[in-house]
């Protein structure tokens, strides 16, 4: 729905959530990583070349404030925002293979790479798409990390707004 592709590009060896969960924690690289990329996805070659780079992120606490007036919040994880170009869900995380001040807070984004476009299709299928990879690549975050409770994340996501 995003990419308007149905294949796409192998990404790098190291892009993994393997990978990016032993960065955060801590297990590889420099402890005092709090950022990265977990991967990048490209439409296949020879097709118009979009990525969406799929990110990571620790934080330092529970989501305060409100969001842009863009990003719907959907109920997954301690804050899921969703827009028509992008999604990040929170979750937090106890898990021993996590160093410092239990529980982590762990932010899992999805956007389009490259120069900004406005985004074609239907605004509320876009969004859905970005909050489902979003929650997907955060499910599987928090499994690999060892993450309590899968850290708060249900097997699926939600995708109908959460009350205001």
């Amino acid at each position: 729905m995003i990419t308007g592709a149905s294949r796409f590009e192998a990404s790098a060896e190291k892009s993994t959530i393997a990978h990016a969960a032993q960065e955060l924690s801590g297990g590889s690289g420099d402890p005092g990583t709090v950022d990265g990329d977990v991967c990048r996805i490209y439409t296949p070659v020879g097709t118009p070349e979009v990525e969406l780079r799929i990110t990571w992120l620790r934080s330092d606490g529970t989501p305060v404030g409100d969001p842009a007036p863009k990003f719907t919040v959907l109920p997954m994880g301690e804050r899921a925002l969703t827009a028509t170009d992008r999604a990040v869900v929170r979750f937090a995380c106890r898990s021993g293979k996590l160093t410092g001040s239990a529980p982590a807070h762990v932010d899992i984004g999805v956007e389009r790479g490259g120069m900004p476009t406005e985004p074609e299709g239907d605004p509320d299928e876009l969004k859905d798409a970005y909050a489902t990879v979003a929650h997907s690549f955060s499910l599987a975050m928090a499994k690999e990390l060892g993450c309590e409770n899968d850290g708060g994340l249900e097997p699926r996501p939600s995708l109908d707004p959460a009350p205001r």
